[in-house]
């Protein structure tokens, strides 16, 4: 197994790099060089401006791995001419022009969208007494409680920002659906991997936080991307 791939990992919204810490050790472990990012969540362009400077700043190859927003944020980032490949977690993966706003308005809102409470500066947060209900079902009570309460919130023009070329289209893609996602619905995720075509899909029955739930299944696709790019 090679030790020179990069395999940069980039939260969603609601969320920070910390979100990936059940994915980390094995991978690094692994001889992986594993990064994750640490986006602002201020605007679609920003948050994918800080994840290519990131990507770039790596030697060599690199898989970007995307969860929820996050997959907005590689679909711009993958055209990096040293991204290998992409992997999609419960994830966004939009084709040019879309955004998230609209690509929720194409189904009835998942019970998390009753959750997301503004701020006054443009912010946009989750009701921390139904996080885990809407988040991480499947997340132990401890552990969604962090998140809950450390969670990051996302600007809401952000939800309006539209997509631009995907990289998905010129990079091969892997795609996880959570079958018991209450943030994105898991008709969207089918949607957009059968659209996507990836080299694999994979279904589990996992809440939004299945890089948190289920970890292993989560490496395990990571692992199968990063050697089929290498």
């Amino acid at each position: 197994m090679t030790t020179k791939l990069n395999i940069l990992l980039v939260h969603g919204a609601w969320g920070d790099g910390s979100h990936w810490r059940h994915v980390i050790p094995p991978l690094h472990f692994r001889g992986y060089r594993v990064w994750a990012a640490q986006n602002p969540l201020t605007s679609l362009a920003e948050d994918i401006e800080r994840t290519t400077k990131l990507a770039g700043s790596r030697d060599g190859p690199t898989l970007l791995v995307g969860h929820s927003y996050g997959g907005m944020v590689i679909t711009g980032a993958g055209h990096l001419p040293d991204v290998v490949g992409l992997v999609y977690v419960a994830a966004f993966a939009p084709d040019e022009g879309e955004s998230p706003g609209g690509i929720f308005a194409l189904r009835e809102p998942p019970p998390g969208a009753a959750i997301i409470r503004p701020d006054q500066h443009g912010f946009l947060w989750l009701d921390p007494d139904r996080f885990r209900e809407c988040f991480c079902q499947d997340v132990d009570k401890a552990e969604a409680l962090v998140m809950a309460l450390a969670q990051k919130p996302i600007a809401a023009r952000c939800f309006d920002d539209a997509s631009g070329p995907p990289a998905w289209k010129v990079k091969p893609s892997w795609y996880q659906i959570s079958a018991n996602d209450r943030m994105i619905p898991p008709e969207t995720q089918r949607w957009f991997a059968e659209r996507m075509n990836p080299r694999r899909t994979m279904t589990l029955p996992a809440s939004h936080a299945s890089l948190a739930s289920h970890a292993d299944e989560i490496v395990a696709l990571i692992e199968e991307a990063a050697e089929a790019v290498m």
